[in-house]
């Protein structure tokens, strides 16, 4: 599908233009104005407008994915025998809120220590897995293994994957459709560059890297959608709140659009990019950020378990 047709999916009451990753729309663009800030620091969000009748009651969780909040903790190629010892321990000793999703993916080597120590409030990720049937491909890891060794879950579409491994859209929506059809779940990452974002290309983006998805995968039940903005990943900056919320909007409506409105109901997504226990509770508040794919800070137990209590932020006074 072209760039251009891709931008045109999203309604907002009336007819809406768009300019790379902002949407032009006269309703809200008569009510919100844009920044000439610099560009980490402005707010480029059209935000959604909520009725007082839509409120939550007291105490309820306030997203606009149903499910759960989720949190997944994404160790990369990080750890030794003995640092995920500790890492686990903390993990265990945490206070952690009931009502959160919680996934870890620890590199391939250490699942197995991992999933023997680790409590089992806290589900194990793989951080890829091949696109069929295990057999003769050096250095993959196969979802049947997977499976084998007690993971629920495999993260697919992570940038380092996508820009530095190489991996192609629909070569992910592949491994997507595999995984899910053998009934792991699917963390399927999406962002854009920092180039493509200062070009105006972010919706543009995001949505080729969705549809690659949507074009293969067999259902969307065990999918969670990760928006991760590859200038934000491990750089210590960090979408704003309504930066990270405008693009979620997107998403959501494009699934609607695209794939079904129980999909976009449904479908959590959450937010990744330098989401640490300083930042996340703000971005927790945001309508659509359904929850976090932490980096670095899920190497630390303590602060891991900061961002999975930030789904306290979400909860609503009546």
């Amino acid at each position: 599908m072209a760039s251009s047709s891709l931008t045109a999916q999203i309604s907002c009451g009336t007819q809406p233009s768009f300019s790379g990753l902002r949407r032009t729309c006269p309703k809200l663009d008569a009510a919100v104005s844009f920044s000439n800030q610099p560009f980490l620091n402005r707010v480029n969000s059209s935000i959604r407008l909520v009725s007082s009748s839509h409120r939550s009651p007291r105490g309820v969780v306030a997203m606009a994915g149903s499910g759960k909040f989720f949190v997944g903790g994404n160790w990369k190629c990080n750890g030794t025998k003995d640092s995920i010892t500790k890492l686990v321990s903390d993990l265990n000793s945490a206070s952690l809120e009931a009502d959160v999703d919680i996934v870890v993916s620890p590199p391939f080597v250490y699942i197995d220590q991992v999933k023997s120590s680790l409590t089992d409030r806290i589900e194990i990720s793989g951080q890829n897995s091949w696109v069929g049937k295990g057999g003769a491909f050096t250095g993959e890891i196969s979802v049947e293994q997977l499976k084998d060794i007690g993971c629920k879950w495999v993260i697919l579409g992570h940038s380092e994957r996508r820009h530095v491994i190489g991996e192609k859209d629909e070569f992910i929506g592949k491994k997507a459709a595999y995984a899910l059809s053998e009934g792991l779940g699917v963390i399927a990452c999406i962002g854009e560059k920092l180039e493509e974002r200062e070009a105006g290309k972010t919706f543009d983006v995001c949505f080729e890297q969705l549809k690659a998805f949507a074009d293969a995968v067999p259902s969307w039940d065990k999918v969670v959608v990760a928006y991760e903005p590859v200038w934000a990943i491990g750089t210590g900056k960090v979408a704003s709140p309504q930066q990270a919320q405008e693009v979620h909007v997107a998403v959501r409506d494009w699934l609607k659009k695209n794939v079904s409105e129980e999909v976009a109901s449904k479908t959590r997504i959450i937010y990744g990019g330098s989401v640490n226990g300083g930042n996340c509770a703000e971005l927790a508040k945001e309508e659509d950020i359904d929850g976090f794919l932490v980096g670095g800070a899920s190497l630390k137990g303590p602060e891991f378990a900061t961002i999975v209590n930030s789904v306290t932020s979400k909860k609503v006074a009546a």
